[in-house]
């Protein structure tokens, strides 16, 4: 078990949670508060759950290739399916269902601006990333363009690596990387930028563990220069220093920086941010990262009707939003990790 990875989850869909919630109560005329880069890094957390990713799957398709001589791919698709399914098809019928039915019921107006049945379609074939694009499907639909894209990825490399041989790993992962970064940095399809085909950081982080797995990359580190990428990954976080940059650049140096940042906590890490509270947290962030948005409607819904008959200071507002949003979220994530994931989570153990 890799040390401070959970943890790690959980500590990246709080940034996630952090960047949506004052976006959320402005957009209402809600007070809200977000003074700080902090506030601001929901997108790149985005990204480094990215690069985790393929780090994580593509070094146990790798091991498995060592282990076993080939990668069986109907496990793990069936893997994949059994753990991102179930909750990305409960988020989009209830997405819709909220967008296109409640609010009216309710007697909120809200305008779709696209065909129900093509927006349907680009969902269910996890293509969301296009869907979120194409129109504004609103905040509860629009949380699901990582995981089409997540699940895009899946479907086009581990087709690919079934026929490669295990010292070829590395070379295709780098090519890939290359060349796919190449081309979306371009411009020669636009469309690449435009819909956030971001490839580049699952393969990277696969490239990544790889290396490590070949070469001991990780431990290879200087405890010392594991301290400086950490310093380095939290003044990105902290602080504005990658404000104004060029938006290729950006996405490179994201790209390298959070490689070697999983590396870092991965094998013999300089801090150990796991705990048995943050450890579970980590396990249901998959939950909380999905549920936040819709917690968000129904905290603001609520909070609409409060600041409507009774006048609250700013503060208050802020700390309830706040309280609200992340509480409800971790209770709705709990139960739903106990009571709607785990059985397929059980299920799923029986395809490793």
């Amino acid at each position: 078990m890799l040390p401070n990875l959970n943890p790690l989850r959980f500590l990246l869909a709080l940034l996630v949670m952090v960047f949506h919630i004052p976006e959320f109560f402005r957009n209402r005329e809600l007070p809200y508060f977000n003074d700080g880069a902090i506030f601001h890094r929901g997108l790149e957390a985005v990204y480094v759950f990215f690069v985790l990713s393929g780090f994580l799957i593509i070094r146990l398709l790798y091991k498995e290739v060592v282990n076993k001589g080939k990668i069986d791919i109907k496990n793990f698709y069936m893997r994949r399916i059994l753990r991102i399914y179930p909750l990305y098809f409960v988020i989009m019928i209830t997405g819709f269902l909220y967008y296109n039915v409640v609010l009216d019921l309710v007697g909120i107006p809200y305008e779709n601006d696209y065909n129900i049945v093509n927006a349907i379609l680009l969902f269910t074939f996890f293509m969301p990333n296009v869907g979120t694009v194409l129109y504004h499907p609103g905040g509860v639909l629009e949380i699901l363009w990582s995981i089409g894209l997540e699940e895009q990825f899946y479907l086009l490399t581990p087709p690919i690596l079934l026929f490669l041989r295990k010292q070829f790993f590395i070379k295709f992962l780098l090519f890939f990387t290359i060349v796919y970064f190449a081309l979306f940095a371009s411009d020669i399809f636009p469309f690449l930028k435009r819909f956030d085909f971001l490839f580049f950081y699952f393969s990277a982080g696969g490239l990544f563990a790889i290396l490590h797995e070949r070469y001991n990359l990780g431990n290879a580190i200087h405890k010392y220069l594991k301290i400086g990428i950490l310093a380095l990954f939290i003044l990105y976080f902290c602080t504005d220093i990658i404000k104004g940059i060029n938006i290729n650049l950006y996405h490179f140096i994201s790209m390298v920086l959070f490689s070697f940042v999983i590396l870092t906590l991965s094998y013999k890490p300089v801090i150990t941010i796991r705990n048995a509270s943050l450890n579970y947290l980590g396990k249901i962030s998959y939950g909380i990262y999905m549920y936040h948005p819709l917690v968000m409607q129904l905290v603001g819904l609520l909070l609409l009707k409060l600041v409507a008959k009774i006048d609250m200071p700013a503060i208050v507002i802020v700390l309830l939003s706040y309280g609200l949003v992340f509480g409800v979220t971790l209770i709705v994530s709990h139960f739903s990790y106990v009571y709607f994931e785990k059985p397929f989570l059980k299920l799923k153990n029986k395809f490793r």
